[in-house]
């Protein structure tokens, strides 16, 4: 592959009442200047920039990452802090750990108070998605493309800067960055990648290696668990996650890519106080969105194993006939249908039993291969992918991707004559590719549920534990917590760094906020009259040195009027979630219309 210039990583950025300017730190050949009044920016050669404050009155910054607009107007959105993974492919690779966003405007005077409060929120928003784990970026390494993709390009694709030559599913700041594509700031605009990146090195049997996974998390119809889930009618999916396993050792390069992603059909899960929500089937063309989505994953990874891991009983039933029958109406060459219930397999911790799925799909795994290059020289392409999903494609996904990762890292190493044998014990590395497996499922699972992935005990040690039961039952009730009641925000915030919702100009002023959103009485009512009820219940129980039949009055009255009070939060659920203000993605209709059609 080509070399590419670098882009400058230790920048000081001088701040004037005018302009912004971001100086390389080491061996300054240019500087990037930008008008704070009329937001133009352009690249000078340094020496011909003079810049009238002290030398010293800079911030330390690490990247520019971009600008966004608010309604106080642009902001100029940097990276402050990192901390370094490892190296990858020979270069550095770091992971986001701090962000500055700085506005344009050097007061709010011509804005009202209310467009104050308003833009104080988006600020929020703003920060909360670029302070979500799990964001990674590269000065010189093309983190968005996997190894393979990389050596099937043109020469003119080297030449390119690293952010107009990224893989568009995967730059989480691509929109704050669409105004800097011309070529004189190549070496300044800095691409992100969200998802995880774990870089190890290590030595088996006296060889030394690097072994690495990078997980790629996709910006289309990108959001959180029950505000994102299916399919759109461009084909893309919630959740979808390109997950890429990389062995290095000297010249040698090995890849192994697995893809999961929501079932590719229209339906949603919509939160409603209820610890599981019902699942919906619209009445749209599920077979042409399906369609779509599948030749778009051919063209880019070859042939597909479609792993189903939901129930083929109970709720999850409908999902997985109508995923089942899909496939057969469309009927894709090159595409494969391989269901398997995971509950029913495992229950009472029989995960042994996962081998009765590898078996199933050995043939295709042998076939569809891996990636191998010696010294710039291509061995071998992996000719297809498996695409995994459950219902959140997180916890049983993560299980079945780590099992499909270790066969093929024991195969790459045996033909790498790193070992002789599928026997051969490693205790080191067994231990070290759990625990990294386990660390991406919890990172995956965070970034699009809130909390850390359920079954992780397993991926950890190889079997389930009842600590490990304990843990998943923590992290069950605060999914629940978040997903109703602050998942709202968290989707607006992405949606807003993804350009999904973009501030309009008067925004507050001559145009309405979406912001500000009035609550329906019963949103504080309810939960008033619920929180006296249980407290009144409480002290009529616990106080009393003895029961009368006037205490035993009192407790059936508070006990109803908790009855009564969860009865009607429950029965409109919907009313009392925290939905998404921006509507970005359409849910304003989801929240007000009863669902299609329930499974």
């Amino acid at each position: 592959m080509a070399d590419i210039q670098l882009i400058h990583d230790d920048i000081k950025l001088y701040t004037t009442s005018d302009k912004f300017y971001l100086e390389p730190t080491i061996n300054p050949t240019e500087i990037m200047v930008i008008d704070r009044v009329t937001g133009e920016a352009s690249v000078k050669e340094f020496g011909t920039v003079k810049i009238p404050i002290p030398a010293n009155a800079y911030r330390p910054v690490c990247g520019f990452l971009g600008t966004i607009k608010l309604i106080s107007g642009l902001y100029l959105v940097v990276a402050k802090y990192r901390i370094l993974i490892g190296k990858l492919n020979g270069h550095d690779i770091y992971q986001l750990a701090g962000t500055d966003i700085i506005p344009y405007a050097r007061s709010t005077t011509h804005l009202t108070s209310k467009q104050i409060e308003d833009n104080a929120t988006y600020e929020r928003m703003v920060r909360a998605a670029l302070d979500t784990p799990g964001i990674y970026f590269s000065y010189g390494y093309d983190l968005t493309h996997s190894l393979q993709r990389l050596h099937s390009v043109t020469p003119d694709f080297h030449k390119m800067s690293l952010a107009n030559r990224a893989d568009a599913r995967f730059l989480w700041n691509g929109f704050l960055l669409r105004d800097y594509t011309q070529q004189e700031f190549a070496r300044f605009t800095l691409p992100l990648i969200q998802g995880f990146v774990s870089i190890n090195n290590v030595t088996v049997n006296g060889h030394q290696l690097t072994w690495s996974l990078v997980s790629r998390r996709c910006v289309d119809r990108a959001g959180t668990r029950l505000f994102m889930r299916g399919v759109d009618a461009q084909g893309n999916v919630a959740n979808f996650v390109e997950t890429e396993q990389i062995i290095e050792r000297g010249g040698e390069k090995s890849s192994f890519v697995q893809t999961r992603g929501s079932i590719p059909l229209f339906w949603t899960q919509y939160p409603d106080i209820k610890y599981k929500p019902a699942v919906n089937m619209s009445h749209e063309d599920h077979v042409a969105a399906y369609t779509k989505h599948l030749r778009d994953q051919q063209q880019r990874y070859g042939n597909q194993v479609l792993i189903n891991l939901i129930d083929q009983r109970g709720k999850e039933e409908a999902l997985e006939r109508g995923y089942r029958a899909a496939v057969a109406a469309a009927a894709l060459p090159g595409v494969r249908y391989e269901p398997f219930d995971f509950h029913t397999e495992c229950r009472g911790m029989r995960y042994y039993r996962l081998t009765v799925l590898t078996d199933r799909i050995a043939h295709e795994q042998k076939e569809f291969g891996y990636f191998l290059s010696r010294g710039g020289t291509v061995l071998l392409r992996q000719s297809g992918v498996f695409r995994t999903n459950c219902v959140d494609c997180l916890d049983r996904t993560n299980v079945v991707q780590s099992l499909l990762a270790r066969l093929q890292l024991d195969a790459a190493l045996r033909l790498l004559v790193i070992t002789n044998n599928d026997d051969e014990k490693h205790p080191h590395l067994d231990k070290l590719f759990n625990h990294v497996w386990a660390d991406h499922a919890d990172m995956i699972s965070t970034q699009y549920s809130g909390t850390g992935a359920l079954k992780t005990d397993f991926t950890r040690t190889g079997k389930r534990t009842h600590f490990g039961l304990l843990r998943d039952g923590i992290n069950s009730l605060t999914r629940y917590y978040k997903n109703n009641f602050s998942d709202g925000f968290r989707q607006d915030s992405i949606d807003l760094l993804l350009g999904k919702y973009v501030v309009s100009d008067g925004e507050g002023n001559t145009t309405p906020c979406p912001l500000r959103r009035d609550r329906d009485w019963k949103y504080i009512t309810f939960p008033s009259v619920l929180l006296v009820a249980v407290s009144m219940f409480c002290c009529s129980a616990a106080l009393p040195q003895r029961y009368s039949s006037e205490v035993l009055l009192y407790l059936m009255f508070w006990g109803a009027a908790v009855t009564a009070t969860l009865t009607f939060i429950f029965r409109h659920g919907k009313e009392f979630v925290d939905w998404p203000r921006l509507d970005a993605g359409g849910l304003a209709a989801a929240r007000a219309l009863p669902p299609p059609q329930s499974l």
